[in-house]
C-alpha cells in the first residue's frame, strides 16, 4: 500500500466517522448517556476537536497572569499550540505559536516575558503584535516581511478572563456573555489579583465525562465530604430539591448582597454560559475545611465575606467559583479520546503575602481533594463505558438536568458546526 492509498484510507475512514457521528447524535435519547463510541472512539474524538475545540470560544487563562507588556503564556489546544501575549499597547493578543518560516514553535515555555518573539530555530523575530521584524538577508532581496506575520487567533477578554477561538473566519457570538461577565466580576477588581497556586491533573477519561461529572451534584454526598463542609448541593433556587429553609437562606443572603451592590441575579446565555451566585452553608464564608477565610485580604471592593460562591459556567471547557477572598477557576483541555487535562488556579488579592495573608495548603485543601475524587470518578466511569456491558443509561431529569443541558449543547454544536463544514 503506497502513501496515496493510505491517505485515501484515512479520508474514507473520517468520512465514515462523520456519518456515524451524525447518526449517533441524531438518534440519541436526550435523557440518556451517550453511546460508547462518543466517549472512546479516536476518530469521533478527532471530530470533537475539529467541530468543538477548533471552532468554539475556549477559556485559556486570566488577564492577571499577563500583568505587564511582554508577558506571555502558551497553551496546547489539541495539536494547536497557541501563544497569548500582552503587547506594548497593553492589549492582549493571541497567535498560533508557529513560526512562519518552517513552522517551529516560537515560545516553548508555559509562560515568560519577552521584548520580541524570536524563533529558536532560525531566529526569525516578531514584535508583540505579530509583525515579522527580522529574517536573515539570506531570504533574498525579493522577500517581503509584511507577508509573513504571525497568524492571529481570535481573542477576547472580560472580567479578568481570556478566551480564544481557533475558527477561521467569523467566530461564534459571545459578546452578550462577556458583557454580563464583566458586570458580575466588577466587584473583584480582577486586574489587582494574582494566581497564588495552580495544579494540573491528567485524567484518563473523555473530556465529556469530565464535564458531565461537574454538571451534577447527584454524586456529591457519596464522594465529596470536604466540599460538602461548606457547599450546598442545590444548583440554584429553582432546583427541585430546594427546601423552604434553603430558599429563606438564599433570600436573606440576597438582601445583604443587594445592600453592597453585588450582582447575583441568575443569568443564562443559551445552554453554553451560566452565572449564578449561591450562598454557602449558614455560618461559613468560603470553601475551606472550616468555612473560615482563606485569605486575610478580600478582593476588590468586597466587604461582606459571606458572598457565597458565584458559579460561572462556560462550555465547553470551564467552570469557576468566585468567593469573597479567593477565586477558583478551572480549565479543561482534551488530549485524546480517553485523556483530559484539568487545570485549577486559585487567585487572591495581588498584595496578599503567602505565609502572612494566606497559606497555600489551606487555600487548596478542599479542591485538591475534590479534584482527585472527581478524577477517580471520571476514570472509573470511562473504564465502565469501555466495557461490552455498557449501554446508555437514564439521567435523572431533576438531579442531572445540568448534564442533559450540556449534552444538548454538545450535540447541537457538533451537528451545526459540521453542517457548515464537512458533514
Amino acid at each position: 500500500m503506497n502513501e496515496y492509498d493510505l491517505l485515501n484510507l484515512t479520508y474514507n475512514s473520517m468520512e465514515e466517522a462523520r456519518r456515524q457521528m451524525v447518526r449517533l447524535l441524531e438518534e440519541r435519547s436526550r435523557t440518556y448517556s451517550l453511546p460508547r463510541p462518543l466517549y472512546n472512539d479516536p476518530l469521533l474524538f478527532r471530530i470533537d476537536m475539529e467541530e468543538v475545540f477548533e471552532k468554539e470560544w475556549l477559556f485559556v487563562g486570566m488577564t492577571c497572569e499577563l500583568p505587564a507588556k511582554g508577558d506571555y503564556m502558551t497553551v496546547e489546544i489539541g495539536q494547536n499550540p497557541v501563544l497569548i501575549v500582552r503587547d506594548r499597547d497593553g492589549e492582549i493578543q493571541a497567535f498560533h505559536n508557529v513560526c512562519r518560516h518552517r513552522g517551529s514553535r516560537l515560545c516553548t515555555k508555559a509562560s515568560g516575558k519577552v521584548a520580541t518573539l524570536t524563533c529558536p530555530y532560525h531566529q526569525w523575530t516578531y514584535d508583540l503584535k505579530g509583525n515579522l521584524i527580522f529574517a536573515s538577508p539570506e531570504m533574498g532581496e525579493n522577500f517581503d516581511r509584511n507577508e509573513y506575520g504571525l497568524k492571529p487567533v481570535h481573542c477576547k477578554t472580560a472580567g479578568g478572563f481570556i478566551f480564544v477561538c481557533l475558527r477561521h473566519g467569523e467566530p461564534p457570538a459571545i459578546d452578550d456573555f462577556l458583557s454580563a461577565l464583566a458586570e458580575y466580576m466588577e466587584p473583584y477588581d480582577m486586574e489587582n489579583t494574582k494566581v497564588a497556586t495552580e495544579s494540573t491533573l491528567e485524567e484518563q477519561a473523555n473530556w465529556k465525562l469530565v464535564i458531565e461529572n461537574n454538571r451534577e451534584c447527584y454524586h456529591c454526598s457519596g464522594s465529596h465530604p470536604e466540599l460538602l463542609r461548606t457547599l450546598l448541593e442545590w444548583d440554584d433556587t429553582t432546583d427541585p430539591r430546594a427546601t423552604p429553609e434553603f430558599l429563606e437562606h438564599c433570600e436573606r443572603q440576597a438582601q445583604s448582597w443587594d445592600r453592597e451592590g453585588i450582582p447575583h441575579r441568575h443569568l443564562e446565555v443559551g445552554l453554553r454560559n451560566r452565572i449564578v451566585r449561591m450562598p454557602l452553608k449558614e455560618g461559613t464564608q468560603v470553601m475551606t475545611m472550616d468555612g473560615k477565610p482563606a485569605c486575610r485580604k478580600t478582593l476588590g471592593r468586597v466587604q461582606n465575606r459571606e458572598l457565597g460562591s458565584m458559579r460561572i459556567l462556560h462550555l465547553p471547557n470551564s467552570w469557576n467559583h468566585m468567593q469573597s477572598d479567593h477565586l477558583i477557576v478551572f480549565r479543561v483541555l482534551p488530549v485524546s479520546a480517553q485523556k483530559t487535562l484539568v487545570t485549577t488556579k486559585w487567585l487572591v488579592h495581588k498584595d496578599a503575602v503567602e505565609g502572612e495573608d494566606y497559606e497555600v495548603e489551606r487555600l487548596r485543601q478542599v479542591w485538591d481533594a475534590t479534584n482527585r475524587q472527581d478524577r477517580d470518578l471520571a476514570e472509573e466511569n470511562q473504564r465502565g463505558i469501555n466495557s461490552l456491558g455498557y449501554e446508555p443509561g437514564p439521567y435523572s431529569e431533576t438531579y442531572e438536568f445540568g448534564v442533559i443541558n450540556f449534552l444538548d449543547w454538545y450535540a447541537e454544536t457538533v451537528l451545526n458546526n459540521g453542517k457548515q463544514g464537512r458533514f
